[in-house]
């Protein structure tokens, strides 16, 4: 790690204080990364033009800290957009350069030993309006483009010219900050985070990623500028808040962004779930700190996005449905069903998409209740049925949020719950091979119930196919055609029809 780095002062350019970093882990680095050829050719294109570039921010923190990166922010101090199409043209093979005018950025890959995307920007420097997020940019030297980076461990840089190439440029003291593990802005935080408000979630997002912390004077200028978030559009807060979500801990950046003040802003919903109540001395437990608990367990099961969603809102509806019932105790009725409506709404607030990914957390919400009520009672086959056939082939991930739902203090019953879930699975995966309800349509259709009764579209129909499911899932007849069709016909008798119509 950067403790392991002999630094020697050499210069200074430009304000800024350069390093060379001597020792073989550094040198192995070099092997590593900047010996491959992309780097190698930007260095050539770098001497060719006179002009100084140097790759920055993410791609070389990760690369001390051992963290595997494909993404290369490359600064040239100079034209970017032109030293990116010299570029393209030097890799050939048909190389295209993505430009994106409005930023100054040029964007183009390189297939290699990995497969390299590489974005390239002129040094600059930015300065904002108080009422937007938007910079005015302005050509810069090296120091103005740090200057510019969001955190010190982000405004490193190393040279790819031939002169002094693979010299390390750290103004900030950010290697100190790695080896520390500390998240610190390179300037005044209260203007940092008053510039460009997203700046604050990535600060959490970069801690709950990175297991760092985050600076007390950091910190203590994101809760005084809270506020300004709200000018940041919902869809970029979204991309930070899925990267949260997708960390190894979860929680640990969202009890930041609750102990911010950032949680109650962007995310209201979830921030309603603090807190305990107490009715005669009787109190129930705090529904944030068990769904936090919830989605740390689904983390450790599982990286998909939309499960781990489906664990932060699964019990989101709690607080509009907690009562107390002498007698009986704190309850909170049917905030599976609520939950599932209120999905939706959350889903299209936030900015995420509303279509099979919403339907999918939703349904996860919805039947997330469902295995626990079975593992209290004797499982019966025709639960069981039903339970497949409302799940489908997200049976698997409704079990998992399930078990994890279980964050009982007492050992004893989270003992008995998992195994209850294991008798639960077992029945499951039987009842599956034999009856195969998952994903199941009846064998019987509406087309052949209004043949065989002569009829049109009408109530009957619908009424004759709801009988003929509800008998299959209550075992009352095979999943299979004949006994179906039989069915079909006693019950349209039933109902005053003749298949001789």
């Amino acid at each position: 790690m950067a403790g392991q780095f002999k630094k020697i002062l050499l210069s200074k350019l430009s304000g800024s204080i350069i390093f060379i970093i001597l020792g073989n882990y550094y040198n192995s680095i070099l092997e590593e990364y900047f010996k491959q050829p992309v780097f190698l050719l930007v260095s050539e294109l770098a001497d060719e033009m006179q002009v100084p570039v140097y790759v920055v921010g993410g791609f070389v923190r990760d690369m001390i800290m051992k963290r595997p990166s494909v993404d290369i922010d490359i600064v040239v101090v100079g034209n970017g957009i032109e030293f990116a199409k010299n570029l393209a043209n030097r890799v050939g093979h048909g190389t295209k350069v993505k430009i994106f005018k409005n930023f100054g950025t040029a964007m183009l890959r390189y297939k290699g030993v990995k497969d390299w995307q590489v974005e390239i920007v002129g040094a600059r420097k930015e300065s904002y309006r108080n009422h937007s997020r938007k910079p005015i940019v302005e050509n810069g030297t090296l120091e103005d483009d740090q200057n510019r980076r969001d955190f010190t461990i982000n405004a490193l840089a190393v040279s790819l010219q031939k002169e002094n190439f693979g010299e390390l440029v750290d103004p900030f003291n950010g290697l100190d900050d790695i080896e520390k593990k500390i998240i610190r802005t390179p300037l005044n935080p209260d203007i940092t985070f008053s510039d460009d408000p997203l700046r604050m979630i990535r600060a959490v997002r970069f801690a709950c990623q990175l297991n760092f912390t985050i600076n007390s004077d950091t910190f203590s200028a994101i809760s005084r500028n809270v506020e300004r978030i709200k000018i940041v559009s919902k869809e970029r807060i979204i991309e930070e808040l899925n990267k949260i979500i997708l960390s190894d801990k979860p929680s640990y950046g969202f009890n930041l962004l609750d102990k911010s003040g950032l949680l109650k802003i962007i995310f209201p919903q979830l921030f309603a779930l603090k807190g305990t109540e107490f009715f005669n001395g009787k109190g129930h437990k705090d529904n944030f700190n068990h769904t936090l608990e919830v989605f740390d367990n689904v983390a450790l099961k599982s990286d998909k996005l939309w499960l781990r969603w489906a664990a932060l809102l699964h019990d989101i509806a709690k607080p509009i449905t907690k009562k107390y019932v002498p007698g009986i105790g704190w309850t909170f009725y049917a905030h599976d069903f609520k939950g599932a409506k209120m999905t939706p709404n959350i889903f299209r607030k936030l900015k995420l998409p509303l279509n099979e990914k919403m339907r999918y957390v939703q349904k996860l919400v919805l039947l997330h209740m469902r295995p626990i009520v079975l593992s209290e009672s004797i499982v019966t086959d025709s639960a069981v049925r039903r339970l497949l056939f409302d799940a489908g082939d997200d049976i698997d991930d409704l079990m998992l949020l399930c078990e994890a739902d279980i964050t009982s203090k007492n050992p004893q019953k989270v003992k008995k719950y998992l195994g209850n879930f294991q008798i639960v699975r077992h029945k499951l995966k039987e009842i599956e091979e034999k009856d195969r309800i998952r994903n199941w349509q009846p064998p019987i259709s509406g087309e052949i119930i209004m043949k065989t009764f002569n009829l049109k579209p009408c109530r009957e129909v619908g009424i004759i196919k709801n009988a003929i499911r509800e008998a299959i899932l209550d075992g009352k007849i095979k999943n299979e055609y004949n006994e179906a069709y039989q069915y079909m016909l006693e019950q349209g008798i039933g109902l005053g029809l003749s298949d001789d119509n």
